[in-house]
């Protein structure tokens, strides 16, 4: 297959490319890359395309990040490389100031990239630069930062320059002193030394020629002044011309020396140039992506268009500034099976946005351009896209709209095949509308033959129909709101739209007396016809809106299912530590308790009998074992589960989990747990026993003192405490709660300034075993009160 796009200029112009191309441009650094920015046409190889769109990926996550090289100073230089091309060719100092900039940006690029580990692809072009380290130096050395050149350039050139500078200072020193002399001081119309054809001189009175010998170099218009060259200064002004032409030709060898080396080097120089082009252009998408939200869609083999909540660039954009939520998000969906879609509705509902859509978007990632669309979206691109949009007349063709559609269709038929996308705009009108429909049933009957794909928005009902029974071909509507009778811009799929003229004309304004009319002209079967439309379309938005209701219910109760499980969790988890802390601490008490009486019996031995000592040691075996239910327990041996049945439940051990069996296969078990399946070995079962409500405990005729439970009261009162106090008691009094398993308490505030409502409210939104809160019920106190719901253990 040819990795080639046909697509004509023609083509381009009607889905808006330049407009999209001048966008691009407005977001580069440099001359060369809106240069590149202007130039820009879609990539004829996928390939291509999409090594494109990945390095505009990596320059989203630089531009994310905040760090991206400077381009600014990346001149164009193409011109001045082709004037030097020729041997003996001079190049101009400021173009030497162009070059040098376009250098030393190279070299800073190339070295900014090497540390930006997370663009491997725009490093790699970056480091392809050439830091043409000898010419920079040449051209540092040579130019300075106003476009001259610098005395540095040669030792010929710095030493013809200092002896310039001290002559010229020796003519003006003479030719001062000749100025403030006695002698000749009234000869001159000013104290002042000028230059005339390079040579200096001073102004002396027409009526004063002849008195201060010397050549006259000029006069002024009116003749009475004579620019004299004095004859004291003729030889320093005979030298100083001799000194300033071989300046000149130092000057010109310089420069021929320099064109030398920026035509040895004129190659690298090109390169550079197009890379940083490139890496300019690259930015610019990645900002001009970030500006309306674009993102990088998947790109398929299959002729598959599944592009998810896209809008159209240009309408997103306005004075220069891109507002991503000005355009409706619409789907654009032809699936495999599916090779043309059928797009009907009222005007300007967005049935030619959505065709343009369709194109522009092609264009885009073709160009290397994020699309603004879900980042699932599945995009093919084609290899041949053909656009019929618009008015085609031409009068000095002699051609109809009409005709100038049959032309462009015409040469769609004979080139389209299996990786062609065809967009065909209000198609069949301009003619008799059951003409032009069943033309074009014909013509969509034959696309789908020659295997091609196809968007077509039409008003005709005839062909609205056919795509209802023509297999592969689908209906699709511009939806519209049913109350305003105002377009949403949406598609909906699978079935057709109503025009809705007449509702739009009522819209804008048009006299009842004549949309009355417009319904009796229509007739009653037309004006049945399209309130079945209508209706169908009002049905079908009610089913996607509970649709959307249930599933946004169903990902609500998922999320909350989770949340509550991860709270008993963690509840369960701080109700073992708990209870091993208190453990520990009565363990260590009794420890502590048994040494003291071991002390105390040897220090007086004599004072107990052993009877006491008997009691004693009774009484600490009985604190003993009432910790004995609090002991963490081993988990003891369970038998394996054998002879199971789809249906009976099961427990996990390693999982501490119940599952349902749905298959046994051999000695491998498939199980149903929290709605998804898993597979576990038949000796990794046991079976299923109901927990018990209350522990059984055999009666214990040792125990002399059972403690005795505290009861936790579902009520704690905090009116007149201060808010640190408050929270000094609400803290335990929470753990106690869910210790015990109350599902709900009440807290009693009072109402005062809000201060400890607020403050207590405050606290409970920090608690995780805390799944609600609120004012409790008016004849429980309302705001003075509030009600707190637990996570039970």
């Amino acid at each position: 297959m040819k990795n080639e796009l046909i697509c004509s200029e023609a083509a381009l112009q009607r889905l808006e490319y330049p407009q999209l191309k001048a966008l691009l441009a407005g977001q580069t650094q440099s001359e060369p890359g809106r240069r590149l920015a202007r130039q820009l046409q879609p990539q004829a190889a996928v390939a291509a395309a999409e090594e494109a769109l990945l390095e505009v990926d990596e320059a989203v996550r630089l531009l994310d990040g905040g760090a991206v090289p400077a381009l600014g100073d990346c001149r164009d230089i193409a011109a001045v490389l082709d004037r030097t091309q020729a041997a003996g060719s001079l190049v101009a100092v400021a173009d030497l100031l162009e070059i040098g900039a376009s250098i030393r940006t190279a070299a800073e690029c190339r070295r900014w990239f090497k540390q930006a580990a997370q663009a491997p692809r725009l490093s790699a072009a970056a480091l392809q630069l050439s830091p043409l380290d000898e010419l920079q130096q040449r051209v540092r050395e040579t130019v300075g930062p106003r476009g001259e050149l610098l005395d540095s350039a040669s030792f010929e050139l710095g030493d013809l320059r200092y002896r310039i500078r001290h002559l010229r200072s020796r003519i003006k020193q003479r030719l001062e002193q000749l100025l403030a002399g006695e002698q000749y001081g009234a000869c001159f119309q000013e104290h002042l030394i000028t230059q005339r054809n390079g040579r200096y001189v001073v102004p002396l009175k027409s009526d004063c020629r002849g008195r201060v010998k010397g050549f006259v170099q000029d006069e002024s218009a009116s003749g009475q002044t004579l620019y004299l060259e004095p004859a004291g200064v003729l030889d320093d002004n005979n030298r100083l011309q001799q000194l300033l032409r071989e300046e000149q030709r130092e000057e010109r060898r310089i420069l021929l020396q320099l064109a030398d080396l920026v035509r040895r080097e004129r190659l690298p120089l090109q390169q550079n140039q197009q890379l940083l082009s490139r890496i300019d252009l690259r930015f610019a998408a990645g900002r001009l992506s970030r500006a309306y939200r674009g993102c990088h869609p998947r790109l398929v083999a299959e002729p598959v268009i599944d592009v998810r909540q896209i809008r159209h660039p240009l309408l997103l954009e306005h004075d220069g500034c891109f507002r991503p939520d000005a355009a409706v998000a619409i789907d654009l969906l032809l699936p495999e099976d599916c090779r043309a879609l059928v797009v009907s509705g009222p005007n300007t509902g967005g049935k030619s946005v959505a065709l343009k859509t369709l194109g522009l978007l092609q264009l885009m990632l073709r160009s290397g351009l994020h699309a603004p669309c879900d980042p699932d979206s599945r995009v093919h691109l084609f290899q041949r896209l053909y656009v019929d949009i618009g008015d085609e007349q031409s009068i000095a063709d002699s051609l109809s709209t009409f005709s100038g559609h049959l032309l462009k269709i015409r040469d769609i038929l004979a080139a389209a095949d299996k990786d062609t996308l065809v967009l065909l705009d209000e198609a069949g009108s301009g003619t008799d509308p059951a003409e032009g429909a069943a033309l074009i049933q014909a013509v969509l009957a034959q696309l789908c033959r020659q295997g091609a794909k196809a968007l077509v928005t039409t008003h005709l009902g005839q062909l609205k129909l056919f795509a209802h029974d023509y297999p592969g071909i689908e209906n699709a509507a511009v939806e519209f709101d049913p109350q305003t009778l105002r377009p949403t811009y949406r598609l909906r799929y699978g079935i057709p739209g109503a025009s809705s003229a007449l509702a739009t004309a009522r819209r804008l304004g048009l006299p009842e007396g004549v949309l009355q009319q417009a319904r009796e002209y229509l007739g009653r079967d037309e004006h049945e016809h399209g309130s079945l439309l209508a209706g169908l379309n009002r049905r079908r938005q009610e089913l996607d809106r509970q649709l959307e209701d249930a599933r946004q219910a169903r990902v609500d109760a998922a999320a909350s299912q989770r949340l509550r499980r991860q709270q008993l969790r963690e509840l369960q988890d701080k109700k073992k530590d708990i209870l091993g802390r208190v453990t520990r601490q009565a363990e260590e008490l009794i420890g502590a308790t048994e040494a003291e009486l071991k002390r105390l019996r040897r220090q007086g031995r004599a004072a107990v009998t052993p009877r006491q000592a008997v009691e004693e040691k009774q009484q600490l075996q009985q604190v003993r074992d009432t910790l004995v239910p609090f002991k963490p327990k081993r988990r003891a041996a369970q038998p394996r589960a054998t002879g199971l049945d789809p249906g009976e439940l099961v427990v996990i051990p390693a999982l501490e989990v119940e599952a349902e069996v749905v298959r046994v296969s051999g000695r491998q078990v498939e199980l149903l747990l929290n709605g998804k399946r898993m597979r576990q070995p038949l000796s990794a079962l046991e079976p299923y026993r109901p927990r018990r409500f209350a522990r059984e405990r055999k009666p214990d005729n040792r125990v002399l003192h059972r403690p005795v439970e505290r009861r936790v009261s579902p009520q704690l009162k905090l009116i007149g405490r201060r808010v640190e106090e408050a929270l000094v008691l609400l803290g335990p009094f929470i753990d106690d709660a869910r210790l015990h398993e109350l599902s709900q308490v009440e807290i009693i505030h009072g109402a005062g300034a809000g201060i400890l409502r607020r403050a207590v409210r405050e606290f409970l939104a920090q608690q995780q075993g805390v799944t609600a809160f609120y004012a409790a019920p008016a004849d429980q106190g309302g705001d003075n009160a509030t009600i707190v719901e637990l996570n039970g253990s």
